[in-house]
């Protein structure tokens, strides 16, 4: 047995297609592990902003969760729809070229690549940065981790799609099932105690209020708390790993997903809310992330505690796989087309499209290295290509939708 065999597996041969091929409980955490993992990171991102109301601003947590739900399930009914339509995937790409023409296909496919690039790389850097927070001590190796867990997803991709999944399957159902158990548990501890539960271990005292409420400030609350909605494209762009039916088994992945993280996100909101959960800041000492907050509350800090954070900085480490499930099959759609080199197109060894899987990997690296593995710097720019990409999915779907009934009528 060569190196090569022994890092990405033996060959596997075209007619054995089928068997790489994936249904929904391995679909979820190949192509649901980004958005999942937001349930970290969202919610957090809008209380940070409400920093500055101290108590005040906890109450307004649950209406703009509750608008950002309302949104996440508006793209779902819209990316079911584009699953049916397109099963050879691609998703905001094709959607846009075919209805839109293919410079808004292009605009697409330039926003999905770079959302992707940043969706590894800020995953790694959001659980490395959340491990460097733990152990202080690991501070000045934050970019070498970051390029440790970079080349550890990346041989696991190449070694197959199936493979892939079952490899993030035990985390990602572990993230899922400590996070539901945590909502379960401060639900009936709120029913119990009358609406007024006493937390498990003293929360962080809020701040003063230094800022009046303005439209303007929820406006940037809704905005930041959006960010939980990155990565529910994946299943529309990857339709083609699935197995027969294709695209039922890619729906019912996609429901699934959106399923999990909507309770998720209703579930956190409603308890931040209950328990008056105030974030902290980051740059401060002390800092607390709002899960970890909410985890003590509930369960103090015991195994359970320690079982939780463990899953959380494990997915968000690991979140920057639905990219590379995702970034190869876009370049091949993209190559199809003659926009790109047909090298994306090929498939190697194990019958996944190496040269894209390499090319995000070199990217993503690069990234990590220049921006030195810190996740501040990365989410600026992280939100611009996943907001742009939704907007014209969502706008080319409507031009189907428009299309197919005159043609109808």
């Amino acid at each position: 047995m060569n190196i090569l065999d022994l890092v990405v597996g033996k060959p596997i041969k075209t007619s054995d297609e089928r068997a790489e091929q994936i249904g929904p409980t391995q679909g979820i955490p190949i192509f649901g592990l980004d958005a999942l993992s937001s349930a970290a990171y969202g919610p957090e991102a809008a209380l940070s902003l409400l920093i500055p109301l101290g108590l005040l601003g906890v109450r307004y947590i649950v209406p703009i969760s509750a608008a950002i739900i309302t949104l996440l399930v508006i793209v779902f009914f819209s990316y079911r729809q584009t699953i049916a339509a397109y099963p050879s995937g691609g998703g905001s790409y094709t959607v846009a070229r075919f209805n839109l023409g293919a410079p808004a296909g292009l605009l697409a496919a330039a926003a999905l690549l770079t959302d992707y690039i940043l969706t590894a790389a800020v995953g790694i850097s959001a659980g490395v940065g959340a491990l460097v927070s733990a152990v202080p001590s690991l501070l000045p190796h934050t970019v070498s981790l970051c390029v440790s867990i970079l080349i550890v997803i990346t041989v696991l991709n190449l070694r197959g799609v199936r493979e892939a999944g079952s490899a993030f399957a035990v985390p990602t159902y572990l993230f899922v099932g400590t996070l539901l158990i945590t909502i379960i548990a401060g639900v009936l501890r709120v029913l119990l105690s009358g609406g007024h539960p006493i937390p498990a271990v003293p929360l962080p005292l809020p701040p003063p209020v230094t800022e009046a409420i303005s439209y303007w400030l929820l406006l940037k609350v809704f905005a930041s708390g959006c960010t939980a909605l990155t990565g529910v494209e994946a299943v529309s762009n990857g339709v083609r790993a699935f197995r027969e039916p294709t695209v039922k088994n890619a729906q019912r992945t996609l429901t699934v997903i959106i399923f999990l993280l909507a309770v998720l996100l209703a579930g956190i909101s409603y308890l931040v809310k209950t328990y008056g959960m105030v974030a902290t800041d980051p740059g401060e000492p002390g800092y607390q992330s709002v899960l970890s907050m909410l985890a003590a509350a509930v369960f103090g800090k015991g195994l359970f505690y320690y079982l939780t954070i463990g899953s959380i900085l494990v997915v968000l480490s690991l979140s920057a796989n639905t990219a590379f499930a995702d970034f190869p099959r876009l370049c091949r759609a993209i190559a199809q087309n003659n926009y790109l080199p047909h090298a994306f197109g090929y498939r190697g060894r194990r019958l996944v499209y190496t040269y894209g899987i390499v090319a995000l990997a070199v990217l993503c690296g690069g990234v990590l290295i220049l921006f030195g593995g810190v996740t501040d710097r990365l989410i600026p720019l992280y939100a611009i290509g996943a907001f742009l990409a939704f907007t014209l999915s969502q706008s080319g779907m409507v031009m189907h939708g428009g299309t197919n009934a005159v043609r109808i009528g």
